[in-house]
């Protein structure tokens, strides 16, 4: 998918802000709450094993309810890197201190062929 000039701006000022992990280093510690952040209709189709999801549109309303400890690690995806790291940027500013994004995310998984639960 091409992505507009500015959204991509948008997803630049908010990279230095956050923390990307990749695939492995979310592999190699265990501790992590995954999130899906994708819309419903990506969710459904398939997703990565053991994520929860919470889309981009509501993960801001209902994170507090579903974690509401705020030091819970939580590595959030979406399909390539970008709606995840607007959502991990904004639960950082309410609160949520060990909050990363997956670097690739979705698209970044299927590349190393690594397995998906379907929907």
């Amino acid at each position: 998918m091409k992505h507009n000039p500015a959204f991509l701006a948008l997803v630049e000022t908010i990279l230095p802000h956050i923390t990307e992990i990749t695939i492995e280093q979310y592999q190699s510690q265990q501790d992590w709450v995954l999130l899906d952040v994708r819309e419903d209709h990506e969710w459904n189709i398939n997703h990565l094993p053991a994520a929860h999801h919470l889309g981009k549109g509501i993960i801001e309303r209902d994170i507090e309810t579903r974690f509401p400890d705020k030091t819970t690690p939580l590595a959030l995806y979406c399909g390539g890197g970008y709606r995840s790291a607007m959502a991990a940027f904004n639960l950082q500013v309410m609160g949520y201190s060990k909050v990363v994004s997956l670097a690739g995310g979705y698209k970044a998984w299927l590349e190393r062929q690594l397995p998906l639960v379907e929907g």
